[in-house]
């Protein structure tokens, strides 16, 4: 049965969203690979490399939390459209300066700064306009949730291979072009689209607490939440340790074993493809699966990747292991924010959200940049013998902390107090 025009119209918001948010992460991912892949090519210093992702990760920590209170004030959809305007603009000004007046590796590192700073609100942004489209949508938080991260793992599968491509056609300065026109796309997708009434969280513009109160009043909600806690410090040491694979050791291992973007292009994609089936399948059976397992064994299988790199094996091995640690991961972002979204007021959405993100983030500048200056120390493989070997305490560590148990028994939160729009459209 068709559904009526007044349910399909309380749709086209959501599906809005995940458009825009399509559109910009594919030309991001463009990024991910070019901008690495030009630091090593140019350089030849996996330590700079190492620098280039540090300042990526650490704009982003930095931004998701002090610009929280931001989002709050300025409403989801507001903020979502000047994040994206703000940042493809830093983007677009490292090939402009390139060809205008050439471009010192300090100006290429305060670009990747700028634009990962003003990506990350929006990011937030976005997030805190899911549960109030999906209630509008009539559609399950798990579901919406799940569809925004298999956006995020679809851009891995089909932006790392088509920059390959385009590296090998265009060169890579020019890539950067189309990620900042991609920013552009997803502002006007959703300054049209989305509705600008009942998307400012509610009262966050009249709080008379003051914006280092709001900061304050953000990390003290997440601090007094025992699980939320949990599931943020464990988020930020096992991002200290994979997420270098993407930003420095995934190039150096790619160019050391295989030589050529296109075989970097080829594994990030191996892992966006499993990620993508992963929380598609978690979409569609997550809400049936014991929480607490599921978050636990994931971490598991993506730690054992590693002591498959160890072994420097061919590419197609490394393809499938970093499938299957896809999909190991694909359902832990969308089980992440169904849980906060459950244990948050509306109001404090965006503080809470900006919080998380950016805690979770903040020990990825630093894991990044000593795992650049570790290439170069102690080479290839011992690194990765370390990285294994710490991921994997961290997560066994899990099975001992009391309140990843909460979360079999999630905590509502009034839904009159969560962010909903209030015109049909």
């Amino acid at each position: 049965m068709n559904p009526s025009p007044v349910s399909y119209r309380q749709r086209i918001p959501i599906f809005a969203l995940l458009s825009a948010t399509a559109i910009s992460l594919v030309g991001s991912a463009l990024t991910l690979v070019a901008v690495p892949w030009f630091v090593l090519q140019t350089t030849g210093s996996p330590a700079k490399t190492g620098l280039t992702g540090g300042a990526e990760t650490l704009a982003m920590a930095l931004a998701g939390f002090l610009g929280g209170p931001l989002v709050d004030r300025l409403g989801f959809r507001r903020a979502s459209i000047l994040a994206d305007l703000l940042s493809g603009t830093a983007v677009a000004a490292i090939p402009f300066l390139y060809h205008m007046v050439g471009l010192a590796f300090w100006q290429l590192l305060s670009l990747v700064f700028l634009a990962a700073f003003f990506n990350s609100p929006g990011l937030s942004a976005r997030l805190g306009l899911l549960p109030g489209l999906s209630r509008l949508a009539r559609i399950p938080n798990e579901r919406t949730n799940s569809a925004f991260e298999a956006i995020q793992n679809s851009s891995f599968l089909i932006g790392p291979p088509l920059a390959g491509v385009l590296i090998a056609a265009v060169r890579t300065r020019n890539v950067l072009w189309l990620d900042a026109a991609s920013f552009a796309i997803s502002a006007a997708i959703v300054a049209a689209a989305i509705p600008s009434s009942g998307q400012r969280a509610a009262g966050a513009e009249r709080s008379p607490a003051g914006y280092l109160a709001e900061l304050k009043e953000g990390l003290g909600f997440i601090r007094r939440d025992a699980l939320l806690l949990s599931i943020v410090l464990t988020a930020a040491i096992t991002n200290a340790l994979d997420g270098p694979l993407v930003s420095v050791v995934g190039p150096v291992y790619a160019r050391q074993n295989y030589g050529s973007a296109v075989s970097l292009g080829t594994m990030i994609a191996g892992f966006g493809g499993g990620a993508l089936v992963g929380s598609i399948l978690y979409g569609m059976i997550g809400h049936r699966l014991p929480r607490r397992t599921t978050f636990i064994g994931a971490f598991v299988l993506v730690g054992l990747t590693f002591w498959v790199l160890v072994a420097s094996p061919p590419l197609p091995v490394v393809t499938g292991a970093l499938v299957i640690t896809g999909l190991a991961s694909g359902p832990l972002n969308p089980l992440i924010f169904t849980i906060v979204q459950e244990r948050t007021p509306g109001s404090m959405l965006g503080r809470v959200n900006g919080a998380l993100i950016s805690i979770a983030m903040a020990a990825t500048p630093l894991g990044t940049v000593v795992m650049g200056y570790l290439l170069e120390g102690i080479g290839l493989r011992y690194t990765l013998i370390g990285i294994a070997a710490c991921y994997l305490a961290v997560t066994l560590s899990m099975l001992l902390n009391p309140a990843l148990r909460e979360m079999n028994k999630p905590a509502a939160i009034d839904p009159a107090s969560q962010d909903i729009p209030e015109r049909r459209i």
